[in-house]
């Protein structure tokens, strides 16, 4: 396993980051600890959670994903860097949400309770909260990073001229700067290449994109003829709708199709090609990948291995799925 550094940052991690937003729903505790293991024993050392974990779930299993992490951990805490995210919603009431002072002091010390640690390495907002002032949430940060209960701090889901507005407040305020962004990145959805990914360039912000895979759909395992299976990420809980939304459609799996050809003649796996695809945007910091079993990491852990695509392949890719750099970035 590669380690690429953090954006400006003196901090260095794995080129590749697991991500647990499964663990606790779609992966029981058993199956969450073997999927650590599994990364642990591939060298992957970066994880990413967040407060609302498991993906699909409802208000009695927030949190929950932190507990699995946090219990996987102990004893070994300073062997990993680990990332978490607030913003969701946490309770019953309308300040347990969102990106309030109040609501990203009391967030971090549930997290760091759930995962059983002073601190962690990253603390990330999970999205934008357009009823907080930039100023205001920025403070707040700031104060996480000066009390020592986060290292550095980023940015979920945010379009870039908000992540180029609280860079420049950051700087006038001298407040800790958002050395992150986590947005979606893959091969069916490629928005962010247009502003925000070579805004990361030009300022030195990590980029940890999520849903490489597009949420299991470039694995190349699913049929855009039949309903999706129940038990993946398109039929979970609440978050199976948004996930349909965004990539079950008749354009996707015609790309696909077009893409398991490529993958083909390159003798590799459609998930293989995929991966390295991301990782060959010299903006990508460290892709998040997920799993539902230990099994799913091989694939992840050999396009890590083989580094980024050739340049003629990555312009193929790039051709293949342009119509998809022109899509919605909200959607």
């Amino acid at each position: 396993m590669q380690y690429i550094r953090f954006g400006r940052t003196g901090l260095k991690v794995s080129q590749l980051c697991l991500g647990t937003m499964t663990f606790g729903l779609q992966c029981d505790e058993a199956e969450s600890r073997a999927i650590l293991d599994a990364a642990a024993e591939g060298g992957i050392d970066f994880l990413d959670t967040a407060d609302v974990y498991p993906l699909g779930g409802d208000r009695s299993t927030v949190g929950r994903t932190e507990e699995i992490v946090g219990r996987w951990l102990k004893g070994r805490r300073s062997q990993f860097v680990l990332a978490t995210k607030c913003a969701g919603q946490m309770g019953a009431k309308p300040w347990d949400q969102g990106t309030s002072r109040k609501h990203v002091l009391d967030a971090i010390e549930g997290s760091l309770r759930r995962l059983g640690t002073d601190h962690v390495d990253l603390y990330q907002l999970h999205s934008y909260d357009p009823a907080t002032p930039v100023d205001e949430v920025l403070a707040a940060l700031d104060q996480i990073v000066r009390d020592g209960k986060a290292r550095y701090v980023g940015v979920s889901n945010w379009p870039a001229y908000r992540v180029a507005r609280a860079l420049g407040r950051g700087e006038l305020r001298n407040l800790a700067r958002i050395d992150s962004v986590q947005p979606r990145y893959n091969l069916l959805f490629r928005p962010f290449e247009r502003d925000l990914l070579p805004l990361c360039e030009e300022e030195g912000i990590a980029v940890i994109p999520y849903n490489p895979l597009a949420g299991g759909l470039l694995t190349g395992k699913h049929d855009g003829a039949a309903p999706p299976p129940a038990g993946t990420r398109f039929m979970l809980g609440s978050a199976g709708q948004r996930y349909q939304q965004r990539y079950w459609d008749e354009a996707k799996f015609e790309t696909i199709e077009r893409l398991k050809s490529v993958a083909a003649e390159a003798g590799t796996s459609l998930v293989t090609l995929a991966l390295r695809w991301v990782l060959s945007n010299p903006a990508v910091t460290a892709p998040i990948i997920g799993a539902s079993r230990p099994g799913q990491l091989a694939d992840n852990l050999a396009a890590a291995a083989a580094g980024p695509l050739p340049a003629d392949l990555k312009r193929r890719l790039d051709g293949m799925t342009q119509d998809w750099r022109a899509v919605d970035a909200e959607r």
